[in-house]
């Protein structure tokens, strides 16, 4: 599997999610706060101290011009219940109001007297002008600054006159800074409070969502698959997704519950193949043994009258089948080696000529005893080397061209053919016999399967039924098949199909 890279590890996954988790929590409650506290106002102006002034000034016009007894200070309070600035309201009359959500400087009030009554004049700036209590024309007057006589010094104050019927009925005054942040906190604590749990609770609970529960989830499926494992369901895995470090630990579990499946699979066909041959060599063996004893025990028995003819010919008997059974064995282990992997075994370049020539050889006796002809060729499109065992591939085609003269009637021909097919190197062994019965050909590669059963019309001994189990197994071990067929007009035809290696 690749490289883990950086932005896929869980840890960096985690580690930025709680990053960005809190930066987000940290800027909800900040948003929430100047919210609440109205210093939106001051983030992102849009009313300023003058103009929260005048729009009290002339609500409060408006108001005692429609109810000359307007209860002031509950009319303020009640409209102005939700702001976030102190502001004072002095009227012409002698009553003071001040705000009472967020209280004003103390001074507020004694500033804003003496701009109405003491002061007048001062800090004059253009703008409407109102009729005074004296009846003459007097100018709105501005913010005082420090050290003017709108306020004391350090202390910025925004006036606006509260004009009924063209007369100056009152001030309203209103800091220029917004209240302490100490005050806002006692006023809005509480709120503050419950909002910044709801957003923690909200916010670890996406986290846990969006961060936690697919790595939680997917380690479970690969808790899962670690039990099946150890249940025996070797063939179960666990899913391989996200490109994490639960994806890197999932495939290495998978590449261990591979290896383990395949181990698990061998050790299941090694016991097979055991039991197999303890069952085979108990039902084979059985026979020649049988014969053995009971002609050893008539041979032994002294009461018995024998005459020498029949005393040897006892002999040959239990030497055939001693003879016999140690063919038997001696297949068995055999192919039992080869189906469990193990015997000595060498790659290399084996030639197709030599092959065929080897062949010839080793069965002329037998050719010239049963009158058969061999035929040996190779074509052109086959190439004259294939790789692989000599010995075992010799083994195998001797098997088959033995198996052929020996089902091959008197006069008949058996021919051994070379020739590429694909990418895939034919040798063929066809004879000229009775062929093979059509029910027959499936089993025809079973073990201690009697092929001489399957055929008619020839005189010849039973063979141990292991020959044709080990061209198969032969065969196999070099990556080929073997396969078995009648020859239109009579005859069988067994061909073996090996790879060619490739860059031949």
């Amino acid at each position: 599997m690749a490289d883990l890279v950086w932005y896929r590890s869980i840890y960096w996954r985690i580690a930025l999610g709680f990053v960005a988790l809190v930066a987000t929590l940290l800027v909800l409650q900040i948003l929430v706060f100047l919210w609440i506290s109205g210093r939106m106002d001051d983030l992102f102006p849009n009313r300023t101290p003058a103009q929260f002034a005048g729009t009290i000034a002339t609500d409060l016009s408006a108001g005692l011009v429609d109810q000359p007894t307007l209860d002031v200070d509950a009319f303020v309070n009640s409209r102005y219940s939700g702001a976030s600035r102190g502001f004072a309201v002095v009227l012409s009359d002698g009553r003071a109001v001040v705000s009472r959500r967020v209280p004003p400087p103390p001074m507020l009030a004694r500033i804003a007297r003496s701009r109405l009554f003491d002061d007048p004049y001062s800090d004059r700036r253009a703008g409407g002008r109102f009729r005074g209590p004296d009846g003459g024309d007097r100018p709105e007057f501005g913010p005082g600054r420090s050290g003017g006589p709108g306020g004391p010094r350090g202390l910025a104050v925004e006036f606006a006159f509260i004009n009924v019927n063209g007369t100056v009925a009152g001030i309203v005054a209103v800091p220029v800074e917004p209240p302490p942040l100490s005050m806002t906190l006692q006023d809005l604590g509480p709120t503050l409070a419950i909002v910044a749990f709801g957003l923690l609770t909200v916010g670890t609970t996406v986290a846990a969502l969006a961060i936690f529960r697919p790595a939680r989830r997917r380690l479970s499926e690969l808790q899962d698959a670690a039990r099946a494992i150890g249940a025996g369901e070797v063939g179960v895995r666990a899913p391989v997704t996200g490109g994490d470090e639960v994806s890197l630990l999932a495939h290495s579990f998978n590449e261990m519950a591979s290896e383990l499946e395949e181990r698990t699979q061998a050790l299941e066909r090694s016991d097979r193949t055991r039991r197999q041959l303890l069952a085979d060599v108990s039902h084979e063996l059985s026979t020649p043994l049988a014969a053995i004893r009971g002609y050893v025990e008539t041979l032994s028995m002294a009461e018995v009258p024998l005459t020498e003819n029949t005393r040897r010919r006892y002999l040959n008997i239990v030497t055939d089948e001693t003879e016999r059974l140690e063919h038997i064995v001696g297949d068995l282990l055999e192919l039992a080696r080869l189906e469990g992997g193990g015997g000595s075994w060498r790659e290399e370049d084996v030639s197709i000529d030599q092959l065929l020539e080897r062949v010839r050889n080793r069965h002329e006796p037998r050719l010239r005893e049963r009158s058969v002809t061999l035929y040996t060729e190779r074509e052109a499109s086959a190439d004259d080397t294939v790789v692989g065992d000599p010995n075992r591939l010799e083994q195998a085609l001797q098997n088959l061209v033995a198996n052929a003269i020996r089902h091959t009637p008197p006069g008949g021909t058996v021919t051994v053919r070379a020739e590429a097919r694909g990418d895939r190197l034919v040798l063929s062994v066809e004879d000229t016999g009775p062929g093979i019965s059509a029910e027959h050909l499936p089993r025809i590669f079973d073990r201690f399967y009697k092929v001489d059963e399957s055929r008619a019309s020839t005189d010849t001994s039973y063979g141990s039924g292991l020959g044709l189990s080990i061209v198969r197994a032969i065969v196999t071990r070099h990556g080929g098949t073997v396969t078995a067929s009648n020859v239109e007009g009579g005859g069988a035809r067994f061909e073996i199909q090996l790879p060619i290696a490739s860059g031949r």
